[in-house]
Formats: structure tokens, sequence, C-alpha cells
């Protein structure tokens, strides 16, 4: 019986691990209405279900809630990347078909989906669950005592024995410390969805059992998720009223920019459809300058535009990874929907979020003291590592022979599998 359940709750993707033994892991398999897989997209989806009852909704994850929204548009709510709302005091709950979810509910929801999927691999008798948390919680105004009180809300309805949070860089970390050869310095880069994280830890193997000590850690609320931002604050917002005005009286005012914030953050148009800000934004059509744009956006919010905008913007963030220009297609906009983007365009749309990338990368070599040419291993994880404005952070610092990447999606999972089966797990709790 697996002692230790490693969680791996992403803004994109969540994970499951179970440790076999002190050095063997295996991943948690799912079997969804949208098939087989060993991760989910954290995603959810509810539909009213006259069969369950009065009031009762059926509930999708991952895949198969992308299945359902695609399939039941106007009836289905669907929701992503919720792990964005753990930190902020802002959120407090989202109507969904007349019933009001906290960010604990809307977590336990989409884990008991993933226990229901698992089957009898789900790990019942595990004796602690090791779940990953950032270094710095996505957000404007994080609060990441506020984040964990609603993770153990949620998990605590599991059962387990033992709730242990580790950083997810420092689960990476370790997962990657299991092939070294010999002792080493590593560095992990760990770019997620909401967070970049860095964690410096001192691997060495004495008598067979590899230990570690931790250097230090940053990180920032940037990654993949503020890239597709900066794409539709320049592709999209525009075109729907993004700098436009509109008559108040005798005034003519901009059309407030927090609107287009909201807006850039794809995986929050489902809450953001249910808020007072968008029913001001639909009071305001009607005094606009261009009613025509605001028109659209509220066109894109009502039938809920956000999963296909996100496939738009990833298709043409992962085209500019290995060429000079791409396209960028999303239909729903029409003609003006339809543009060409230069790498050098989008560099520069994200040169500020770069800094910071960088600046955190800074913190980590400054507090500790340490050089980069005293660093032995580079690890970097996570699709965004792939963007060549990110990997050049690197290059441009460590010799190219030291940087390794590799299990973007399971080495987060599995390193905390591991580390939940030692005894000494205290010393890697964050």
């Amino acid at each position: 019986m697996a002692e230790a359940l490693g969680l791996d709750f992403g803004t994109t993707n969540t994970v499951m691990a179970l440790s076999d033994s002190e050095r063997a892991t295996h991943s948690v398999r799912f079997s969804s209405p949208a098939g087989d897989s060993d991760s989910m997209r954290t995603a959810l989806s509810f539909m009213k279900d006259r069969n369950l009852g009065a009031g009762a909704l059926k509930v999708e994850a991952g895949q198969a809630a992308i299945r359902a929204f695609i399939d039941n548009p106007g009836d289905c709510r669907f929701l992503q990347s919720i792990k964005t709302f753990a930190a902020s005091a802002l959120f407090q709950g989202t109507l969904i078909h007349a019933r009001r979810f906290q960010f604990e509910d809307l977590m336990e929801v989409f884990l008991k989906r993933l226990e229901a999927y698992a089957g009898d691999g789900w790990p019942a008798g595990a004796k602690r669950i090791v779940a990953g948390r950032p270094v710095h919680f996505a957000g404007a105004n994080p609060d990441p005592e506020l984040a964990i009180t609603r993770y153990n809300a949620a998990l605590t309805r599991f059962g387990f024995p033992e709730i242990h949070y580790v950083y997810e860089p420092v689960a990476a970390a370790f997962y990657f410390a299991q092939h070294l050869t010999q002792d080493a310095t590593v560095l992990v880069a760990d770019f997620g969805g909401g967070t970049t994280d860095y964690s410096l830890i001192r691997f060495e193997t004495s008598g067979g059992k590899l230990s570690a000590v931790p250097v230090g850690h940053s990180g920032v609320g940037i990654a993949g998720d503020q890239f597709d931002a900066r794409i539709i604050e320049h592709l999209v917002a525009p075109e729907i009223g993004k700098g436009s005005q509109f008559k108040s009286f005798d005034k003519v005012l901009d059309v407030p920019s927090n609107y287009y914030t909201s807006f850039s953050r794809w995986n929050q148009l489902s809450v953001f459809k249910t808020s007072r800000e968008y029913a001001d934004l639909k009071s305001l059509v009607r005094q606009s300058l261009e009613p025509d744009k605001l028109e659209l956006f509220i066109d894109l919010v009502e039938h809920d535009e956000g999963y296909p905008l996100y496939q738009a913007v990833s298709a043409t963030k992962m085209a500019l990874s290995s060429a000079e220009e791409a396209e960028f297609r999303f239909s729903p906009l029409g003609r003006a929907g339809e543009k060409t983007v230069k790498r050098a365009e989008f560099e520069s749309w994200i040169a500020d979020d770069l800094a910071r990338i960088e600046g955190a990368l800074d913190e980590v070599l400054t507090t500790t003291n340490t050089a980069p040419g005293t660093i032995d291993k580079v690890f970097l994880t996570g699709g965004t590592s792939f963007v060549p404005a990110v990997r050049r952070i690197f290059t441009d610092r460590f010799d190219a022979s030291r940087i390794e990447t590799g299990g973007e999606l399971v080495s987060i999972a599995h390193g905390l599998a591991l580390i939940g089966e030692r005894d000494d797990i205290e010393q890697w709790v964050a």
C-alpha cells in the first residue's frame, strides 16, 4: 500500500502520483468520459440534470468538462484555472446555477471528480497527502495564508491522516535529483500557468541515501497566463472597446480599463460574467461612442468564448516558440481576429514580465550569495520554459551543458510522492 499521495494541483493541469517505494512512483490514472489520462486539465463544468433531482448538478472535470462545455453552449457553466483564486481575498465565491461555491468547494468538487475517475486506483488508504504550493501565489496582492487555509479546508474533507505542503520547485528538484550520479547544487525553475518559482538545493548522497540542504527560494506571480494576457491585451482588447470612450452627462470619459484586465484573464471570464463589473459594462453600451465594440465584448462573454480564446492564444504562443512569426486566428472577432504576430512584437509585450521573472532569479542568487558558476545543474520545467525569451535568461547566465528540461507534467507530483515517503519529511515542508 502506498504511504503517500503527491498532489500537483496546477493552474493549467493537475497530476497525482503515488509512491511505490523510496525511489519509485507511478501516476494515478483517470478514466473519464473523455478517455484515459494520467493528468487532468484543471477545469470544471456544471450542468443541471433533472435525472439527479431538483437542483442537482452534473459535474465533469478535465477534458470531459471541456467536452461538456463545447457540446452544451449556454447550458453549461465552465471554470478553468481555479487555482488562480486561491490567494485572493477579493474572491468570495461564485454563483453556479443559483448555488454559491467558495474556493474550497470548487477544489473539493474537482478532486472528488478525480477520485471518481480514478476508481480503484484512488489511494484511500494513504497515510499522508503531500500537496505542492508555489513560492509566491498568483494575483496582484496574494495572501498565502489564506490560500493554505482554503487548501486545508478542501483537503481535510478527504480524510487523509496527514496533510503536508512542499514548495513546487523543491518537489521538482527532488524528482530531478533521483537521476544525479554525483553530488550537485541544483537550481530548479518551475514555470506554471500562474507563477514562476525558483529553488536552489544542495543534494548529496551518503550510504545510498539522498540528503539535501535547501539553499534558497524565490518566485513571482507571473508565468504563462500572464503572457497569454499580453497577447489578448494587444490583439483582442482594442477590438472590443479598450481605449474607447462613453458620454456621461456632458463629459466624455474613457471606458474603465479594469474591464479589459478581467477579460485578458481568459480563465476568469466565467466568474466575470456574474460580477458587478460586468453588469456595469452592459450599462455603458447606450452611452458608448463605439457601441459596436462593447456589444462584441458582451457577446464574447455571454457566449463563453474564454476557452476558444485560450486555444487561439496558446496556438499562437506555441508557434512563436519555433518561428519568427505566427498567425493569430479567433473567428468570433471576424476579420479583426486574423492577424500576423512577429516574435519580436510578442517579446516587446512581455518585456516587463520577463524582467520580473529574471528579477526573481537575481533574488535567489543574491540572497544566497551564489555565483552562477557554482551551480552544477539547472532544471527547467513547465511549458513556458520553451519560450525563447525565457530560455535566454538562463543560457545567458549558465553554460548550455548544465541546463536540462523534462517531466513538464509529472515532475512535481512525483517529487511530492517521493518526499512523502521520507522519515525526514519535516525538512522538506514549506
